[in-house]
């Protein structure tokens, strides 16, 4: 059989040196950080996810941030205000996601992977499958059939929807993420289109027999998450 390497050296006659082995092994890829902030502010918490972002290399472990927002409306980066109805007294922001219009407020789990996609292996669509997934794999623990749609990001059960999804990638890292409904007053969803769907409705994982907790929730969300963005455990 004819060789595929030809030997340009004495030193590669001999074998490769201690750099080229190393060059050789396998990475050992930084192991993911989880966090659980608890309840925090949204734009802060928007801030310090561009800065991670920004400041991230190759080397930089990947992160779940684990949180709830105080009653706040976001709109994404080209969303209309056609579907910011009443707002009343909810903060509104626009900010650097993608989507329309959503609500966040107490008893809802927000999450934000904050992933290099290449290192992961992931493109963008594939990102949005796999946080979908993750949901739809825990709904299933308490025996909630849910789904997604290609069409419509987000995850669904029985024509209401349960999370949504809106993220953005810069330098090859996402940020922003995952909204999913547990226990939380719905009311506010009414002053929007929700996701710019104009009659919307929406469900939460108490109502449904679900965890009626945010903690218990994300404690077990993570591992769903894990498997479907291949994060190292």
């Amino acid at each position: 059989m004819r060789s595929l390497v030809r030997p340009t050296s004495a030193a590669a006659v001999h074998g490769p040196t201690a750099v080229q082995v190393a060059a050789l092994a396998p990475r050992t890829l930084p192991m993911t950080r989880i966090r659980h902030l608890g309840r925090v502010e949204y734009e802060p918490t928007w801030r310090a996810m561009q800065r991670f972002t920004e400041e991230r290399d190759a080397g930089t472990a990947d992160e779940i941030w684990f949180l709830e927002h105080p009653p706040v409306f976001t709109l994404g980066v080209n969303a209309s205000r056609a579907h910011l109805l009443t707002p009343g007294d909810i903060p509104v922001l626009q900010v650097d996601r993608g989507g329309q219009v959503t609500y966040h407020g107490p008893g809802q789990l927000v999450v934000y992977p904050l992933v290099d996609l290449r290192r992961a292996a992931l493109g963008i669509r594939e990102f949005v499958s796999a946080l979908e997934r993750a949901v739809i794999e825990l709904a299933g623990e308490y025996g909630i059939a849910a789904e997604s749609r290609r069409e419509a990001p987000g995850v669904y059960v029985a024509g209401r929807k349960l999370a949504s999804v809106g993220v953005r990638v810069r330098r090859g890292g996402s940020y922003h993420g995952l909204a999913l409904n547990v226990a939380l007053d719905l009311g506010p969803f009414a002053r929007i289109n929700p996701c710019g769907y104009a009659g919307l409705e929406m469900t939460q994982l108490a109502k449904l027999g679900g965890p009626a907790s945010v903690e218990e929730c994300a404690r077990a969300l993570e591992p769903h998450l894990r498997r479907a963005l291949r994060l190292p455990l």
